[in-house]
């Protein structure tokens, strides 16, 4: 690992850091010494990373703090594509859209040979197999999860039984043959799950939703077996 790279694994180390890392932590992780981390931090830290922390304590990379132009191995720079591709190509129209923004943003600031590998990677993304209903705007069910609030669904089951619901939106699960919003529903007092190909309306509710989203999310992850993160 050239000293360049090693400086970018040090700042992306303490950047998903939320509480202060010993340099112990970070030689084990980054496979060097812990002298060398100290020399490593006080370089980054001349060169205008603001840390907090000393040796012996830990340190902690303070919010705001932008990484140098990026780099990615070869691995990484094809997840990165290919999650965009398949944004670009299976998502709604404003997904879709924003997903390009990025993938011209990240280019824009790629050096010239990993811009011209990403150009040529071969992982590609077909269109969704499933269509979502005239009447249904996927941003809408966007900004009911931010803002944590209900939404009025119209929906229809599986025999094409039509009903209406008040739910809590906790996210969108994108699958190969599917979307489908995760949610609190009212009528039926228990997490449900709704494919987004069978609302034919959503409308976003002044009122918030009773409890935090977060909360209710871990609830569901529960609820469904998913692992949660450490």
């Amino acid at each position: 690992m050239s000293r360049a790279t090693r400086l970018l694994a040090l700042l992306d180390a303490l950047r998903q850091r939320r509480v202060p890392v010993t340099a112990q932590t970070l030689a084990d992780e980054l496979a060097v010494s812990e002298r060398t981390i100290y020399r490593d931090i006080a370089t980054v830290v001349g060169q205008g990373a603001d840390i907090q922390g000393e040796a012996g304590i830990g340190y902690l990379l303070r919010p705001g703090f932008l990484l140098p132009p990026l780099m990615f191995d070869a691995e990484e720079l094809e997840a990165l594509v290919l999650g965009l591709r398949l944004t670009s190509a299976q998502a709604d129209d404003g997904l879709a859209t924003a997903a390009r923004r990025v993938i011209g943003k990240i280019e824009a600031v790629l050096p010239a040979h990993l811009r011209e590998a990403s150009d040529q990677i071969g992982l590609l993304a077909g269109p969704a197999p499933h269509r979502l209903r005239p009447g249904l705007d996927p941003v809408v069910l966007r900004q009911a999860i931010r803002e944590e609030r209900k939404l009025r669904l119209d929906y229809e089951d599986r025999d094409g039984r039509p009903s209406s619901r008040v739910v809590w939106p906790l996210a969108i699960g994108f699958f190969a043959g599917s979307q489908v919003l995760a949610a609190w529903c009212e009528l039926r007092a228990d997490f449900r799950h709704f494919r987004l190909d069978r609302i034919s309306g959503a409308i976003l509710l002044e009122e918030k939703m009773p409890k935090r989203r977060a909360s209710l999310l871990r609830q569901w992850k529960a609820a469904e077996g998913i692992d949660q993160p450490g």
